[in-house]
């Protein structure tokens, strides 16, 4: 209750986006880039949000059994901290991932000039 879940935060951090490449890839090898975007974005956020609902349990399941024991608790860092962590995480995957379909989207199409165009 007083500590985070560092096992969840680096599972957030790891397995979305790499879930999210894997899935995302062989649209991007097709040139449907917006879909593989779409699908890799769904996953990632749909896995932040599991995390934070989650956490939301753990949370309420703590302070439920404090309270019928008659001892009012507190979670330490709050519970909007803990699930600003896991949107954050989201978040900022998201962006790296739009920002690296972009460098893989220049590469693809780059490679349909000839060298001397390019």
């Amino acid at each position: 209750m007083n500590h985070l879940n560092w096992r969840y935060i680096i599972l957030a951090a790891i397995v979305p986006p790499l879930v999210g490449l894997i899935v995302a890839f062989p649209f991007w090898r097709k040139r449907r880039m917006t879909l593989g975007n779409i699908f890799a974005t769904a996953i990632i956020f749909a896995t932040s949000i599991g995390l934070i609902l989650r956490e939301y349990a753990e949370i309420d399941k703590i302070t439920t059994e404090c309270l019928d024991a008659g001892i009012p608790c507190f979670p330490v860092p709050s519970a909007f901290t803990r699930f600003a962590i896991y949107a954050f995480i989201g978040l900022l995957q998201v962006i790296a991932f739009f920002s690296f379909s972009l460098v893989v989207e220049e590469r693809m199409r780059r490679r349909d000039y000839s060298p001397e165009w390019r």
